[in-house]
C-alpha cells in the first residue's frame, strides 16, 4: 500500500443523514448530499490535564485527554430544495407538507405509469383532489415535467390531469408529483376588502381541505388572464404574494399583501382563479409538535491508497442558522451543529452504508435579480403597511437554538444536549430615506420583516411576523448616502410562533420579480 503524500480539498464531499436516536443511524441512513462553500470546524476539540507535580525533576508528566466538544459548522449557498429537509432540524419541527408522491416525512409512493391524460401508482393518490395544481418533476420524458391540473381526483390509484402528457410505461422511481396549488371552478372564488384584511370567499370550494395554515404565504393569480381577477374593463388586479389570517370552509382571508387590493368588481365572472402555495417551516406552536432532530455529518477526506476514509460528527443537533444578503452576491447561509461525539474512519473501514443521494446542481439565489420583496414595516392593521426603508444594503438574520452538551461522569464528550429558547434576531443596514425607522424604535412599535426570493418558477418567502428593533444611529459622511444599522429580536407572534418560512416548489411567472 503507498500512502498519499497530500489530499487536495476539491475531492472532499459532505453528506449528511438523519439519526433514529442520537448517535445511531438507521439500518439503511440516506445520506443527501451538500456543497459547502467554506467550514468553520469539523470535528472534535480536545481537553486534556497534564501532571503537574512536586518532584525533584522539575517536570511535568503526561497527562490525559479529559474532554471532547464536538461540532461542526459550514458555509453554503441558498438553493430552491438544497436546505428544505435540513432546516426542519433548525426549526425543531416537522415541515407542513401539501401530498406529494416524495414527502419529506413519508412513504414515496411510486408512479407507475403515465399516460395522455393519466398519472397512476399502486396506491396513495387519494390525497390528490380535483382542482389541484400538480407539478411533475424527474419524468423519464423531460415534457411532461411542469405544471398540469387534476381534473379528477382523490381516487386511490390515479389521478386525471386536462394536461396531454407522453405516455410512459415505467417513469423512473424518483418522478414526483407535487401539490402546488389549487384551481377554482368558474365563477366560484370572490374577493372582497373587510376592514384591514382582503377575503377570499367560495361556494363549493372548501378551503379546510387544502392544508393551509394561519401565517402561511400564497400567491394569488396564475399566467393567463382566465387565472386572474380581472375588472369590469378586464384589467388583471389582486395578484401577488399574501399572508393568511383565518381559514374557514368558504372563507380565506389575508392580513398581509403585496398587492394593492381590490374588490371583485363582476360578481358573474367566469374566472378560473389560481393559487400558489407551498411547504411550510416555523417553529413548533405547541409542545406536541416539537420535535428534536439528530444527525450524522460525514465528510469524506480522499482515498488512503486503500478506500475511500471519512470522518464524522455523531448525534449533531442543529443550532445556529444564520441567513446573510449582502448587496451583488449569492444568497449564502451559515450552519452549526452541536454534536456528541467523533468517528474516524481510514480506507481499511470505508465510508458509512446506506442510500446516498446526489447533489441537486440548483442555481443559487442571488441579492440582485432575485428579490421580488423585502419589507421591513411596521404593524399597523393595514394590508400595505409601509416600509421603513427604500433599499437595504445587507440583512442578516439569525436562527439560535442554544444547544449545549450534557457531560456527565464516565463520559468522554457529551451524553445528550440542552436546547434553549427559539431566538430569531438579525441586523439591517438600510439607505437613510426618513426619521420613521428611528420613530419605531422610540415607540417600541410592532415591526415585521418579510423577504420573498424567486427564481426559475420557484420561490421562498421568509417571514418573521413580530420584532422590536433597536439601533437607529444615522451615519453620515461625506459623498456618501446616509445609512441607518438596526437591530432586530423577533417574538412569538399571536400565531404562536416567531419564524415562518415558505417553499414554493413551483410559482409563475407573474411571481417571479420585475
Amino acid at each position: 500500500m503507498t500512502l498519499p503524500t497530500s489530499i487536495d480539498s476539491n475531492i472532499t464531499g459532505l453528506a449528511i443523514a438523519e439519526e433514529v436516536s442520537l448517535k445511531v443511524l438507521p439500518d439503511v441512513p440516506i445520506w443527501y448530499g451538500l456543497e459547502p462553500n467554506t467550514y468553520a470546524n469539523f470535528g472534535a476539540t480536545f481537553t486534556s490535564v497534564a501532571r503537574v507535580t512536586i518532584n525533584a525533576t522539575r517536570q511535568q508528566l503526561k497527562g490525559t485527554i479529559t474532554d471532547l466538544t464536538a461540532k461542526t459548522g459550514f458555509n453554503i449557498d441558498l438553493t430552491q430544495r438544497n436546505l428544505l429537509r435540513l432546516l426542519q432540524g433548525f426549526f425543531f419541527a416537522d415541515a407542513i407538507e401539501k401530498p406529494s408522491t416524495q414527502p419529506l416525512n413519508g412513504a414515496p409512493v411510486v408512479l407507475t405509469a403515465i399516460t395522455s391524460g393519466t398519472i397512476t401508482a399502486a396506491i396513495g393518490l387519494a390525497v390528490f383532489l380535483t382542482g389541484h395544481l400538480v407539478v411533475i418533476k424527474g419524468a423519464g420524458v423531460p415534457s411532461n415535467d411542469g405544471l398540469t391540473h387534476v381534473s379528477v381526483g382523490a381516487v386511490a390509484g390515479v389521478i386525471d390531469t386536462d394536461r396531454v402528457l407522453i405516455a410512459e410505461a415505467a417513469p423512473p422511481a424518483t418522478a414526483m408529483a407535487q401539490v402546488v396549488g389549487f384551481q377554482f371552478t368558474a365563477g366560484d372564488i370572490h374577493i372582497s376588502i373587510v376592514g384591514n384584511e382582503v377575503v377570499l370567499t367560495s361556494t363549493v370550494a372548501d378551503f379546510t381541505t387544502l392544508n393551509l395554515v394561519l401565517g402561511e404565504w400564497i400567491f394569488l393569480g396564475g399566467d393567463l388572464a382566465i387565472h386572474q381577477f380581472v375588472t369590469s374593463a378586464t384589467e388583471a388586479v389582486n395578484v401577488g404574494y399574501a399572508r393568511i389570517a383565518s381559514i374557514a370552509a368558504h372563507s380565506l382571508s389575508f392580513d398581509i399583501t403585496t398587492f394593492a387590493a381590490l374588490a371583485d368588481a363582476d360578481a358573474g365572472n367566469a374566472q378560473l382563479i389560481q393559487i400558489f402555495f407551498g411547504v411550510v417551516l416555523r417553529n413548533a406552536v405547541t409542545q406536541n409538535l416539537f420535535k428534536r432532530r439528530s444527525y450524522t455529518i460525514e465528510r469524506q477526506m480522499g482515498n488512503d491508497g486503500i478506500a475511500e476514509q471519512a470522518e464524522y460528527v455523531l448525534g449533531a443537533i442543529a443550532d445556529q442558522f444564520s441567513m446573510n444578503l449582502t448587496q451583488a452576491a449569492k444568497v449564502a447561509v451559515d450552519l452549526t451543529f452541536v454534536a456528541l461525539d467523533i468517528e474516524e474512519n481510514d480506507g481499511t473501514i470505508g465510508i458509512k452504508a446506506g442510500t446516498r443521494i446526489g447533489l441537486l446542481g440548483e442555481s443559487a439565489f442571488n441579492t440582485s435579480q432575485d428579490i421580488y420583496s423585502m419589507r421591513l414595516a411596521v404593524i399597523d392593521g393595514t394590508l400595505n403597511p409601509t416600509a421603513l426603508f427604500g433599499y437595504a444594503s445587507d440583512v442578516k438574520l439569525i436562527v439560535n437554538n442554544g444547544v449545549t452538551p450534557n457531560k456527565a461522569l464516565g463520559v468522554l464528550g457529551g451524553f445528550n444536549t440542552s436546547e434553549g429558547n427559539f431566538k430569531v434576531s438579525g441586523t439591517v443596514t438600510a439607505y437613510f430615506s426618513s426619521v420613521d425607522a428611528v420613530a419605531a424604535i422610540k415607540n417600541n412599535a410592532n415591526v415585521c420583516l418579510t423577504t420573498i426570493l424567486a427564481r426559475a418558477n420557484a420561490g421562498i418567502v421568509f417571514d418573521v411576523p413580530l420584532l422590536t428593533l433597536g439601533g437607529g444611529e444615522a451615519k453620515v459622511e461625506k459623498d456618501k448616502p446616509i445609512m441607518v444599522d438596526l437591530t432586530q429580536e423577533a417574538a412569538e407572534c399571536p400565531n404562536g410562533y416567531t419564524f415562518l418560512a415558505n417553499f414554493f416548489e413551483y410559482l409563475p411567472e407573474v411571481a417571479m420579480p420585475a
